[in-house]
């Protein structure tokens, strides 16, 4: 009892090796449905040695952030056990697997959450999910999760545009933000 609570103390007992940390993976559109996703020690491992890369830059870093996102999708594919389609297609909704961009950014926010957890972010932090469109002014409503650089420019981490297991757009807010309705043609920029 005296080891465990010097372990808490110090820290150290809220990460095991072979802990198992979870994810409510959204999809449905708006979160309708919540399939749980256990990320274990082999999960783990390969987003270490993904961000082993990511060492050396801001932009190294975003390159990893990019192959997570990769990975992660490809896991959520094996609970789920539906391909999400690439975008939202207009009567989906309620369909479990689709993906609106409200799940994507979610997801994708969890994802981040995670890796900042377990040390892995060196070069960003994770920053709330942000928002652009009302369509008064000709633009649909769309939504990115967010990491923030050590000089404070923000970046949006869209998945929803790629198709599920492709990296997804990751490019400054502030041109995420003037953009309509896609960003596909920054994707090469960054």
């Amino acid at each position: 009892m005296l080891l465990l609570l010097i372990l808490v103390a110090l820290g150290g007992a809220g990460r095991t090796a072979t802990a198992q940390e979870v994810i409510h993976v959204c999809h449905g559109y708006g979160c309708w449905f919540r399939t749980i996703l256990h990320l274990g020690p082999a999960d783990a491992r390969r987003f270490a040695a993904i961000f082993a890369s990511g060492r050396r830059s801001p932009a190294a870093e975003r390159a990893a952030i990019a192959a997570a996102v990769r990975y992660f999708e490809r896991r959520v594919f094996d609970v789920i056990g539906v391909r999400d389609e690439p975008g939202s297609r207009f009567g989906a909704s309620g369909e479990r697997g689709q993906m609106d961009c409200i799940d994507e950014s979610t997801n994708t926010r969890a994802l981040l959450l995670y890796l900042a957890g377990r040390g892995l972010l060196r070069h960003h932090t994770v920053g709330a999910i942000a928002s652009r469109g009302f369509l008064l002014d000709g633009r649909y409503f769309h939504s990115t999760a967010v990491i923030r650089d050590a000089e404070g420019t923000e970046w949006a981490v869209d998945s929803w545009y790629a198709p599920m297991g492709e990296a997804p757009d990751i490019l400054p807010l502030a041109e995420w933000k003037a953009q309509g309705y896609s960003s596909r043609s920054a994707r090469q920029a960054h």
